[in-house]
């Protein structure tokens, strides 16, 4: 019996999902990764009980190693 083309695509997606989650698991103890998202140049705003939080370069470095991934992946 053949799979179906749906069937396909929720099983991969589910997969993801899993190796995602073990990556999370793992993730914070290695050292490199401890410091994503605390760098020099993120957006951090502090007023009594408010936090404002944007990592802008930790998303232009993520952005570039995407698409340098992506970029090798197509070849």
């Amino acid at each position: 019996m053949e799979i179906s083309f749906w069937a396909k695509t929720i099983l991969i997606i589910g997969v993801i999902f899993i190796i995602i989650g073990l990556v999370m698991m793992f993730l914070p103890k290695i050292t490199i990764f401890q410091r994503l998202g605390r760098l020099p140049g993120d957006i951090i705003i502090k007023r009594g009980n408010v936090t404002f939080y944007f990592p802008w370069v930790t998303c232009i470095i993520i952005s570039i190693i995407l698409t340098f991934i992506f970029s090798i992946l197509r070849r």
